[in-house]
């Protein structure tokens, strides 16, 4: 017998054995993800691709609204991570960072807007298929953009006094920024051609719940029981009204009204009506309340633990207790740049302007006394309240409102005009 013949015989099996292993690897693997687009120095995956396609199938259906096509929905999806990605590069590239304490801030924020403890987010994030840590790269992803925003395209943004002015002047100035009124009422109905004793007993029924009203009774609980309008079942609230969205004679009778007051019975196309002033905002008169307040502040670092800087507080506190000047601790030990050489000294401020911690700790600290050491995003404090005092800035006030309204109109405007150029001036491949 050939030799070749039989190394031939002896190895066949085994190259046998080892293509059909070869053959069994390729066919299990499985590519796990891909390539969609490449954006300038990155690239988008089908993963991401597929994940954002069921979150917004999700809200979709929970809206009740029908689904466009799949491989429309695909592009017009794919197309808002292109342009998410290119201002995350943007930020990357600004060395733009959510620290882990910010991020951890506004997962609680999310939670808490929506009625539940970070547990119970969490729960429910798992009972819509989405992962906490998946939730929180997107919320930090989203903060990000956000910021990027900020910087690239509010600075662009100017209003100038005269566009203000000219905004106050105007007829649409004057309607967006005029006094608004949080209304309720009672309707006591009058059919389509009631006769004179159908009116008058209406009118009857009317004064008598105006009466009532006027001895104390509850005006929800009149509402649900006596008034055929639309929104009696919720105590007749009928939300925020402008003066001029009101027919007359209510849009004078409402601007006479305190909070609380209600009008008389007014004679309507559909009945007696009744309105009732629950609160009210805006217009020429602004009075804001204003705090005079000091504080330290002690921030944890790489060199000193979150256990140390709070005894360091603790510390500090009892020593303004045991009759230490405060401006002077501050100027020694407080972080705070900004108020720190002045001995801590916030000067007359807004209680909306400063962090939810810090202003409920502020709240209630009563005039001259100093608050127990406290946690905020910032650090560690104790403050002391100087003073309280009511402020009228009405034309401040609505200047600002003008200026916000503006700069608010521009900016939609600008972000849009944005997003286009850097998506014109990005590279995009996409692989679908």
């Amino acid at each position: 017998m050939n030799v070749k013949t039989k190394l031939s015989d002896r190895l066949r099996p085994l190259l046998l054995g080892a293509a059909l292993l070869a053959a069994m690897a390729q066919a299990q693997v499985r590519p796990l993800d891909r390539v969609v687009a490449i954006v300038d120095n990155d690239v988008v995956m089908q993963s991401q691709l597929d994940a954002r396609l069921r979150e917004v199938q999700q809200t979709i259906d929970k809206r009740g609204g029908a689904l466009p096509p799949e491989n429309v929905l695909s592009q017009q999806v794919l197309e808002r991570l292109i342009i998410e990605n290119i201002q995350l590069q943007i930020g990357d590239r600004s060395g733009i960072r959510i620290t882990d304490e910010e991020l951890n801030q506004a997962m609680g924020t999310i939670a808490q807007r929506n009625g539940m403890s970070l547990e119970q987010f969490r729960e429910a994030l798992a009972r819509d298929g989405l992962s906490y840590a998946d939730a929180r790269d997107q919320v930090r992803r989203e903060m990000i953009i956000s910021r990027v925003r900020q910087r690239r395209v509010a600075e662009r943004i100017q209003v100038t006094d005269q566009e203000v002015q000219n905004f106050l002047a105007s007829d649409l100035g004057k309607m967006q920024l005029s006094e608004e009124f949080r209304l309720a009422n009672i309707l006591i109905p009058v059919s389509e051609g009631a006769s004179s004793n159908e009116i008058q007993a209406a009118e009857r029924q009317a004064q008598e719940v105006y009466q009532q009203l006027q001895q104390g009774a509850d005006f929800a609980q009149l509402a649900i029981s006596r008034s055929a309008s639309e929104t009696a079942l919720e105590g007749g609230e009928m939300g925020w009204r402008k003066a001029g969205q009101l027919p007359p004679p209510f849009d004078n009778m409402i601007s006479q009204l305190s909070p609380g007051e209600v009008t008389e019975p007014v004679r309507t196309p559909g009945g007696f009506i009744i309105l009732k002033l629950i609160e009210k905002r805006g217009g020429d008169t602004q009075v804001r309340d204003e705090v005079h307040v000091r504080h330290i502040l002690i921030k944890p670092s790489e060199i000193r633990s979150e256990e140390e800087t709070r005894r360091l507080v603790e510390r500090l506190y009892q020593r303004i207790v045991d009759g230490e000047d405060f401006a002077e601790l501050a100027k020694s030990f407080s972080e705070d740049p900004g108020s720190a050489l002045n001995g801590g000294d916030l000067n007359w401020i807004d209680p909306n302007a400063l962090v939810p911690e810090f202003r409920e700790v502020m709240n209630n600290t009563a005039s001259g006394e100093l608050s127990k050491p406290f946690k905020s995003p910032y650090g560690w404090h104790v403050l002391q309240v100087m003073g309280r005092r009511a402020t009228d800035s009405s034309a401040q006030f609505r200047e600002q409102q003008a200026a916000n309204l503006l700069r608010n109109r521009k900016y939609d405007e600008e972000l849009q005009a944005w997003l286009r150029q850097i998506r014109d001036e990005a590279y995009v491949e996409t692989k679908l």
